[in-house]
């Protein structure tokens, strides 16, 4: 009889209810999405911090060194495009953090002119003067990204989970923000980097080569990014530290690596393919505000699902694991 008990495995956490879990949350604690509205208008009608004119002065000082010996015109060409898009970047975009931050509509949208319209005329441009100045005012930026996403990661855990089971403190959210960013994305780096630049050396023998390891890139990330989807999770929902949370997340994966795939792609879908929608009104026009309203509205209720999913997958796993456990072990006590 108790054998039979262990085999008969609860069935795995559906998707769908925890999507639904969310939307049920953030419709009833509309509040939450305060947040993401105030950064995505932020960053349509408020100044534009610009770092172009630093980049220009670097590229021209570049080409001075070179000048006994200049550079090839393609790479002459690739340098001035970067700048140009540099210049086009608002750089209070990294104010949007990763992995924790506060979700953005607008962030690094490259508008199609430097002169940006909006309803109430055109968008005030700020030149960083200097190396200094791009350095210090970057670091800021970023240091509020962190402050501002782990305010929105912890009222979104607290409101979709009971503030019993997370109740995690301000100052511990913000230290292991700060930690697990700092770790993922300097290993992001490491991994990006040396990737890169071979993708840059087949481009120049193929571009068919190139656009191949490319799509190679694109699911080899796919089958790295859901291992680490939710490491924020662990923070704010189990209050756990940065490395803790890391291996939690692997962890979930590991056990749970169909379903959790699928949830991912299906957040993954929903939000890329609503923010086509919410991108449509123009930036000179109020009705702006309606796309913004509806991208913090889905983005706060898949992180909001994603708390429920990953609260109702631990649940499962730790009920499978002990079952197994006892199945083991049910010999031995016959014994």
């Amino acid at each position: 009889m108790n054998v039979e008990n262990a085999e008969k495995l609860p069935p795995v956490p559906g998707v769908f209810q925890s999507l639904r879990l969310g939307f049920d949350v953030v419709s009833s604690h509309v509040w939450l999405i305060f947040l993401p509205i105030a950064l995505d208008v932020f960053l349509w009608l408020g100044p534009r911090l610009s770092a172009g004119q630093v980049y220009s002065s670097l590229l021209a000082n570049m080409l001075a060194v070179f000048k006994d010996r200049p550079l090839p015109e393609a790479e002459t060409k690739a340098l001035s495009d970067f700048v140009e898009a540099v210049n086009h970047i608002n750089w209070f975009s990294w104010l949007r953090t990763l992995p924790i931050g506060i979700s953005s509509l607008d962030s690094f949208i490259l508008p199609e002119n430097l002169t940006v319209q909006t309803p109430l005329g055109t968008q005030t441009v700020i030149q960083l003067g200097s190396i200094l100045s791009l350095l210090g005012w970057t670091c800021l930026i970023i240091l509020a990204g962190w402050l501002g996403g782990s305010l929105y990661f912890r009222l979104v855990s607290i409101t979709t989970l009971g503030r019993e089971e997370t109740s995690i403190s301000m100052g511990r959210a913000i230290v292991q923000t700060v930690l697990l960013s700092m770790v993922l994305n300097i290993g992001f780096f490491i991994v990006f980097l040396p990737v890169s630049m071979i993708v840059g050396a087949a481009g120049l023998f193929s571009p068919v080569l190139s656009t191949a390891l490319m799509l190679v890139l694109a699911l080899f990330s796919y089958w790295l990014i859901v291992p680490l989807f939710f490491t924020p999770h662990g923070i704010f929902a189990s209050r756990q530290n940065a490395f803790h949370s890391i291996y939690s997340s692997l962890r979930v994966s590991r056990f749970t690596f169909p379903t959790s795939a699928l949830f991912v792609l299906t957040v993954f879908v929903v939000a890329s393919g609503l923010n086509f929608l919410w991108r449509v009104p123009p930036s000179n026009t109020w009705m702006k505000l309606v796309g913004i309203f509806g991208h913090a509205f889905i983005s706060t209720m898949l992180l909001s699902a994603s708390f429920a999913y990953y609260r109702n997958i631990n649940a499962w796993l730790q009920v499978v694991l002990e079952q197994i456990q006892q199945k083991q072990n049910m010999p031995t006590q016959q014994a």
